[in-house]
Order: C-alpha cells, then structure tokens, then sequence
C-alpha cells in the first residue's frame, strides 16, 4: 500500500504504468479510496477527469485509425472501449490492486480487487497523468494499455444484459428480471446480490459494488452456465 509513499515501490508502479509522476501526491490522490482516512482527497475527482481523457483520446484513435467506419460504427466501439470491465482489465494487468489505498476494514473485505474499484482507479490514474504530463503523457498511456482491444474486429459482444435481454425475446420469453436479494457492506462500499430470473431457468446470481455491476456479473453467470456464447 502507498499510505507511505516506499521508493521502491513507487518506483515499480512507475516502470508498471510506463510513466513517472513528477508530483507524487497526484498518483497517491489517484489511488486513494473514499474508506481511507483521506476521505479529503479521494479518487473521485480525478476518475472524473479521466473518464474525459479517456473518451477524448479514444475518440481520436478510432477516428484516425478506423477511416472506413461509418459514426454509428465507431460510437460502439468508443462504447466498448472505455467501458468499466475493459478498464478493470486493464487495472489488473497492471496490478493496481495492490496499490489501492483503503480503510482497514475494507482491505480485510478486499475492496481493492472490487472489479468497478479497479475500473474508478484506473480512470482516475489517467486524470493524474494528464495533470502531471498534459495530454500527451496520457495519450502515450492509453495507446500503450489499449492497443490489443483497439484491433479487436469490429463485431463487438453486446454487454452481458443485452445479450440476455436480446437472446430472450428471439425465444418469446419474458423480459429478464433483476432482483437484488441481499445488500451488505458500509454505506461507502456496499456489496449487492442479484437473481437473475429467465424464464423457467434457474436464476443466475451475480455480486458487484452496485446494482448494475451485480445485474451485469448475473448476466454473465445466466450466458455461462447455459453455454450461450
């Protein structure tokens, strides 16, 4: 953890990122989560800055390198770029779980390897390079992270529920329905449970920080266990 900032291991998250931060305390604000004892400076500014970032810079990547795509092909891609599971993939290449700075009681829970935690870093750490580099830095990095899933072939997978949702009605079946059926965790970093109901098929659960996440992480179990893709 960087709740002190180690010279070593600062120095091995700068050579995993490929970028040196000239102000150190931009990177430990990036990594900050809202449990630790600086609830003043969390994540949450920065992951809104690089959010923007993000969306920006790969826009210009499609649009520069996809000159025979048409808008409407391009916007789903950008959608499937910058979307929270391509960045918690992100994250975990990287190993910024093991960075993350959290509250003792949710270490213990393992909020740090939360899926949609590492997601709001990872965008968050783009925001801080952008500060500290400008835009080229963050350009570099997202070229860097990104470029495997920028040359995946243009026939995206729709999201988990989509698919679902589509599969379903091409069966005359119902609308799937989410229900969340538990909620655990402090108000800052709940856990919620959700029961995927499709048809006469056994429900599907799913766990996530927030309900969407849980609804997405219940789809995917639901296409799993019935080998739909």
């Amino acid at each position: 953890m960087l709740n002190v900032i180690d010279a070593d291991r600062l120095a091995d998250l700068h050579r995993r990122i490929g970028y040196t931060f000239k102000d150190a305390s931009l990177l430990r604000i990036a990594l900050t989560h809202g449990s630790s004892h600086r609830k003043a400076v969390d994540y949450q500014r920065l992951e809104f800055l690089g959010d923007r970032v993000l969306s920006l810079v790969i826009a210009e990547l499609l649009y520069r390198h996809h000159g025979d795509e048409k808008e409407g092909q391009m916007a789903t891609r950008h959608s499937s770029l910058v979307k929270g599971d391509v960045c918690a993939d992100i994250a975990d290449k990287i190993g910024l779980g093991e960075f993350i700075i959290v509250g003792v009681t949710e270490k213990r829970m393992g909020v740090q390897r939360v899926r949609s935690v590492l997601g709001d870093v990872l965008e968050a750490l783009i925001g801080a390079i952008y500060l500290d580099g400008g835009l080229q830095a963050a350009q570099e990095f997202i070229d860097r992270f990104w470029a495997h899933a920028l040359k995946q072939p243009a026939g995206l997978e729709k999201d988990p529920k989509t698919f679902v949702q589509e599969w379903a009605l091409g069966r005359a079946l119902p609308l799937p329905r989410y229900e969340i059926t538990a909620r655990t965790g402090p108000e800052h970093a709940p856990e919620f449970t959700v029961s995927l109901v499709v048809g006469k098929a056994s429900p599907a659960d799913g766990k996530g920080a927030s309900r969407q996440s849980a609804e997405m992480q219940a789809a995917r179990t639901f296409i799993a266990r019935e080998g739909l893709r």
